[in-house]
């Protein structure tokens, strides 16, 4: 079995805790990218999404002590298939706060590297 993976959906990007309206400033207007405000939902954990092409920049404040959640997050087809696999594989998983229009779950690469992994639904 193998993962079949359909696109890269996000990468996150972590700021200081308190800079959100800087990181505002320079992903919105002078990157000059649209700030995702109107999802349906509240997104978690404080983030702050824009667009960017077909995939979405997420930026989240994070104490610089903390293991660093940035990561990418793709789409693949069957999450609870490459659930299995991964675990399969000794592969400890993290499920992910409630997101209404996805599932999904996070991991450690060997070299610490946090990976998500979603299925739109």
């Amino acid at each position: 079995m193998k993962i079949e993976f359909k696109r890269l959906d996000h990468i996150m990007l972590c700021i200081p805790i308190g800079k959100e309206q800087e990181a505002r400033e320079f992903y919105g207007n002078i990157l000059g990218l649209k700030e995702i405000t109107d999802t349906g939902y509240a997104l978690p954990n404080g983030a702050i999404w824009f667009q960017m092409g077909d995939i979405q920049l997420h930026i989240r404040a994070e104490d610089a002590h903390e293991t660093s959640q940035r990561h990418p997050a793709f789409e693949v087809h069957d999450l609870e298939a490459a659930r299995k696999l991964l675990q399969s594989h000794g592969i400890e998983l993290k499920n992910e706060s409630k997101i209404p229009d996805r599932n999904r779950f996070s991991f450690r690469d060997p070299f610490g590297n946090r990976i998500e992994f979603i299925e739109l639904i």
